[in-house]
């Protein structure tokens, strides 16, 4: 556990609570770490929604699946980042997306129910971790509220530079490196990998963009790049 203290510590689950506190609170909140492996379904969709999980190593994705099997990329989460909680806290019977491993790397498991309800010891960490469960759940709304908007647009082009723009934003720089590789990008866009890539390389043609993998540079001001 000594490993993962940093992590834990800068976890906004659990903002304001001290490094003295966390081993008990872990053992009262039934934490457990778990390795995977990549391509593993750490959550998988139709299963009960009990757990909130929160990466320690490596990266995960949140994937929904059509009736066809068609694949979209919810979200990207990596090192300290949070995942089920949403489900979990809603009272969901059982998930509606699955939670896939990136990478090889390493998860914490915690049970929901011990989060929300405070136990027999009356540990006076629950009202903070309640009040920070909140908080990233409040967050989490914005970033998708973020995603409508990029999948309202209507072109790929549109679609990207949409998504570019505000990653130069979050990262207050015209270099920025994107937590996706292609096909990722393209099924949490929503659009069809090759098409992306063909836009990608006109754009690169054009002087809007640079990249190299998932090194994205804007070359050109708002006015110029949104057509």
């Amino acid at each position: 556990m000594e490993k993962y203290l940093k992590i834990l510590i800068n976890c906004p689950l659990f903002a304001c609570i001290s490094e003295s506190e966390l081993p008990g609170m872990l053992g009262c909140l039934g934490a457990r770490i778990t390795p995977v492996v990549r391509g593993e379904s750490i959550f998988t969709e139709g299963e009960p929604a009990q757990y909130v999980g929160l990466v320690l190593e490596g990266g995960v994705q949140v994937v929904r699946e059509d009736f066809y099997g068609n694949r979209s990329v919810m979200t990207h989460i990596g090192p300290g980042g949070l995942f089920g909680e949403v489900f979990a806290c809603a009272g969901m019977k059982t998930l509606p997306v699955s939670v896939v491993a990136e990478s090889r790397g390493q998860v914490m498991l915690l049970n929901c129910s011990r989060i929300l309800k405070t136990c027999s010891s009356a540990c006076d960490f629950h009202t903070k971790l309640v009040a920070n469960l909140l908080q990233v759940m409040a967050e989490k709304n914005q970033f998708l509220n973020q995603k409508i908007e990029f999948l309202s647009k209507r072109t790929t082009r549109q679609k990207l530079l949409a998504f570019l723009m505000a990653q130069a934003k979050r990262c207050g720089s015209d270099t920025f490196v994107i937590p996706y590789d292609r096909q990722a990008l393209a099924d949490f866009l929503g659009v069809d990998r090759s098409a992306m890539s063909a836009e990608i390389s006109r754009m690169k043609a054009e002087g809007l963009i640079d990249t190299h993998r998932s090194r994205f540079k804007l070359l050109s001001p708002p006015e110029n790049i949104r057509k």
